[in-house]
């Protein structure tokens, strides 16, 4: 079976490189897309010391001094960080990956760095490499691990100042050559086997330098390339609001599904890499105290399903507090989704975009010849759509009881008749196709 797929693969290969211009992905890269698919469902970490003062991971950006800013390591020691006990939280959503904050736009590492002691072991009395720490506890608990890395930096002096870190008190030495070497040093720790089997490169900041005049060369071919060489298998994904550019391995949407762009960040063209939309479990990315407007846990169950009806994975973001616990709300929401995918997560894992159009009742998913219907509104009784063949059966998944259904073959509707059921979340039916 490896091996077929495998062959199968290869055999797309050629359309991969057309439309990446040029770009090589190996063998494994290819495998590493598939099972990246295949997965559906991630949970996003922000987490640093601007988590200290609770107002968000922007805080910095504010008019903050840097200098002052830094200060707050010497505060930073998040005595209740259990990495193990993170895992076990988010495996039981049914997560498959998480999407962890190595570096944000303060420039904080949130791991053991030789490139300045600006990081969580020489910088902070807590002293811990947190990342190695998560990495060890993902590996033991059957997750994948994708990193976070900012590109951009509100700190350091070499850094080609955007539009965003204009008020940090920074003396600007712009040297973009020298800071993409150190770049290039870090990501080297990070993919260097310290942390294990990292699956993903999560890229921000490219959108610093859209408001330039002339067209900032942010050098990404050539730092992919340098990726790439280090570990070809590891995915690489940019958040640059954009249709993906030479290199990338998967497209991510800020905010909102493909397609849709209700948040102004992603307009950008669907491509034919792999998906993944990123989105808030609140309002914010990193913890903010004021911030407890929580998605219900229906909400997020069906984000996580209309995702997989357009064929993406969801991301979903959580700020950890300042003491290193994941809040009580997060937790609850985590457990909530998991008890729903224990029944339904056949419908969601390994599932391409089913063969029905998705409208605000409805989507749809697929696996093979099996198609699962995800009614959205509960009120519906009756539904007609379009369907390229007569199934073979109709019921519905949890219970296997049989519905009743017609098909006109002029028109190529179907129509199902639901039977009455409580309101859910989402009401699965299966359709098995010829």
């Amino acid at each position: 079976m490896k091996k077929l797929t495998l062959l199968m693969l290869c055999a797309l290969l050629p359309l991969w490189i057309c439309a990446q211009g040029g770009y090589q992905p190996s063998e494994d890269n290819l495998v590493a897309r598939k099972q990246f698919e295949e997965e559906r469902f991630g949970i996003f970490i922000h987490w640093g010391i601007y988590s200290l003062f609770a107002q968000g991971e922007w805080y910095l950006n504010a008019g903050i001094n840097e200098q002052e800013y830094a200060k707050s390591a010497t505060a930073f020691y998040p005595h209740r960080f259990n990495a193990q006990q993170w895992v076990k939280a988010i495996k039981s959503s049914g997560a498959r990956y998480v999407t962890f904050t190595t570096r944000h736009h303060d420039g904080f590492s949130m791991f053991h760095t030789a490139e300045s002691s600006y990081n969580i072991v020489d910088g902070t009395p807590f002293g811990r490499d947190v990342a190695q720490e998560l990495a060890a506890a993902c590996q033991q608990q059957g997750l994948n691990l994708h990193f976070y890395y900012s590109i951009l930096d509100w700190r350091r002096t070499d850094y080609p100042v955007g539009r965003t870190g204009l008020r940090t008190g920074r003396t600007l030495k712009p040297d973009y050559d020298a800071y993409l070497g150190f770049m290039k040093r870090q990501v080297g720790e990070l993919l260097s086997g310290r942390y294990g089997d990292v699956k993903a490169l999560w890229f921000d900041g490219y959108w610093d330098h859209d408001a330039d005049t002339i067209p900032f060369d942010w050098h990404m071919e050539e730092f992919y390339d340098y990726i790439h060489q280090l570990k070809p298998s590891v995915l690489i994904g940019n958040n640059h609001h954009i249709t993906p550019i030479v290199g990338e391995d998967f497209q991510m949407f800020e905010r909102d599904l493909p397609g849709e762009n209700h948040a102004g960040l992603s307009g950008q063209d669907i491509s034919s890499l792999p998906l993944e939309m990123c989105q808030t479990m609140n309002g914010m990315w990193g913890y903010k105290v004021s911030d407890q407007n929580y998605k219900s846990g229906e909400t997020l169950i069906r984000l996580l399903v209309r995702a997989a009806g357009k064929g993406s994975n969801l991301l979903l973001n959580i700020g950890p507090q300042p003491d290193g616990s994941l809040p009580d709300t997060a937790i609850a929401r985590l457990r909530e989704m998991g008890e729903w995918m224990k029944v339904y997560g056949e419908t969601i894992y390994g599932t391409t975009r089913g063969c029905v159009s998705e409208t605000a009742q409805y989507t749809s998913t697929q696996k093979g010849k099996r198609l699962f219907l995800h009614l959205l509104d509960s009120t519906q009784d009756v539904l007609v759509f379009e369907m390229p063949v007569r199934p073979l059966s109709a019921k519905v998944f949890d219970t296997d009881a049989a519905l009743e259904s017609s098909y006109n073959p002029t028109t190529s509707r179907i129509t199902l008749r639901v039977p009455p059921h409580e309101a859910v979340p989402d009401f699965v039916i299966e359709l098995l196709l010829p």
